[in-house]
């Protein structure tokens, strides 16, 4: 008896232990920030902060957009979590994510991203600087990729390339998965430095990049085989051969291009006549911004597109009728020019109900002093995570959220509602946004006024973190 006792004296000690090590490593990081903060947080917003080191950050990343219904369900639109290595308030209010994108200027935000993601944007993009810096790359890029230089420069570049790619698909089964990727990449390179020969493998290209993508959120162990290491070999691997192409340009000085890069250079410190003043490590920080955004985010706008568009015979119907009468009357080979393309009304409303229903998860910000917000304090060096995934499904500005319905867009001005933030918000709105939309919008035209398409086979989509078809999404395509 005085063993049986002694054993269960010790199961019921052992177990009472294990429970108080769970409580207290769950409660790890509350009671962590409480004790460190030198502000008093009896208002930090409601919610759980998870493991210790890890936070609450693999469920978000496997869960993500059901995450967060099931913490702002529990807790409401502003609630606390530790998200990789930091404590993170997460915001689903459309109001209060638009203030916080509007107020950087005035100082109280910073971008929140990890380190590992500057250091593979790289120091000069718009996205790692700030105030005069900032204005004065954001202005250049503008310059570059809007207004006239789209209208009379990028504009007609598209339409070419666009044209031949979409050449003699009839017929054929493919990977459109792989063909919007390939597309994207390609144009880029086009339109930043003519390339569309002499260049490595668009694969090549894609699996730099996608490591690049890989190593945003990564820890920053810089060991051989850590997502890190590799993230920064394949960093290296674009700089260089973007080093390549701009000492290819200057042994060319003669030869106009009339492209980005021309453009760069021509305000490059090698140049007498530049005001700007670029450094060619300032150019290729530009140059690789272009590349990274275009092809992470309209390559898979743009396979949506076309998915929704399956799905959705009476969208594509509509799309294929605007078009065609753009076309009505034209040559074989003819030219979408501006007035073309301003007529594209509907074309316009697809790509943005596309972007509305998988844009990208949301923004990173981080507070420079102690934040007071709907009655919450979120503490100095804090993250907040700009959810825009339940901004984008707000049924009182988007009813029937979850249905692709891009007549939405023709009925109510909804690019000027006070809440659209599907390119961000304020200084840091997207340079690029009516570039990959008129990208997007060309490929669609030569699409629908050519083939119709049926998917072939039953394709996975996941939607987060990333949008992509893990096995491929394959359709064939048939003449009208």
């Amino acid at each position: 008896m005085e063993l049986l006792h002694l054993v269960l004296s010790v199961t019921i000690g052992a177990l009472v232990l294990d429970l108080l090590v769970f409580h207290v490593l769950s409660k790890w990081n509350e009671i962590r920030y409480r004790v460190t903060c030198k502000s008093p947080l009896p208002g930090l917003p409601p919610g759980t902060m998870g493991w210790p080191l890890i936070g609450e950050s693999i469920s978000f990343l496997k869960r993500g957009p059901d995450f967060v219904t099931a913490h702002r369900t529990r807790y409401g639109n502003i609630f606390k979590t530790h998200l990789f290595g930091k404590p993170t308030v997460v915001c689903t209010d459309s109001e209060v994510n638009k203030y916080i994108l509007i107020s950087e200027s005035k100082g109280n935000f910073l971008l929140g991203y990890p380190r590992t993601f500057f250091e593979m944007i790289g120091k000069w993009s718009t996205l790692s600087l700030y105030n005069s810096e900032h204005k004065a790359m954001r202005g250049a890029l503008i310059s570059l990729v809007n207004g006239p230089a789209l209208r009379d420069r990028v504009l007609p570049k598209i339409d070419e390339f666009m044209q031949s790619y979409l050449h003699n698909w009839t017929d054929k089964i493919l990977d459109f998965q792989k063909k919007s990727n390939e597309s994207i990449l390609l144009l880029i390179l086009k339109l930043v430095a003519s390339k569309e020969e002499n260049i490595p493998s668009t694969k090549e290209l894609e699996d730099a990049l996608h490591q690049v993508f890989l190593t945003f959120f990564a820890p920053a162990i810089n060991l051989p085989g850590t997502t890190y290491n590799k993230g920064l070999k394949a960093r290296r691997k674009l700089v260089q051969m973007l080093g390549n192409i701009i000492e290819e340009r200057r042994a060319s000085i003669c030869s106009r291009h009339n492209d980005i890069l021309d453009t760069l250079l021509e305000n490059s410190e090698y140049s007498k006549n530049s005001v700007i003043q670029f450094t060619d490590e300032q150019i290729i920080d530009q140059i690789f911004g272009i590349v990274l955004s275009g092809y992470s985010t309209t390559s898979y706008v743009l396979m949506m597109a076309v998915k929704y568009l399956h799905d959705h015979p009476h969208v594509q119907d509509e799309l294929r009728k605007e078009n065609l009468e753009i076309r009505k009357g034209r040559p074989e080979n003819y030219t979408i020019n501006w007035d073309d393309y301003k007529c594209m009304s509907f074309t316009r409303a697809v790509v943005m109900e596309t972007l509305r229903m998988t844009s990208v998860p949301g923004f990173f910000r981080r507070t420079t002093e102690d934040f007071e917000i709907k009655g919450y304090i979120i503490p100095k060096g804090w993250r907040i995570f700009i959810c825009t995934i339940e901004t984008n499904k707000d049924l009182d500005i988007y009813p029937e959220p979850l249905k692709f319905n891009p007549w939405r867009w023709l009925k109510s001005n909804l690019e000027s509602h006070q809440h659209f933030m599907l390119f961000g918000g304020g200084a840091r709105l997207c340079p690029g946004k009516e570039l990959g939309i008129l990208e997007i919008s060309i490929f669609l035209h030569h699409l629908v006024t050519r083939y119709r398409w049926e998917e072939v086979g039953e394709n996975k989509i996941v939607t987060f973190p990333k949008v992509e078809a893990p096995n491929g999404l394959y359709f064939r395509f048939h003449d009208l």
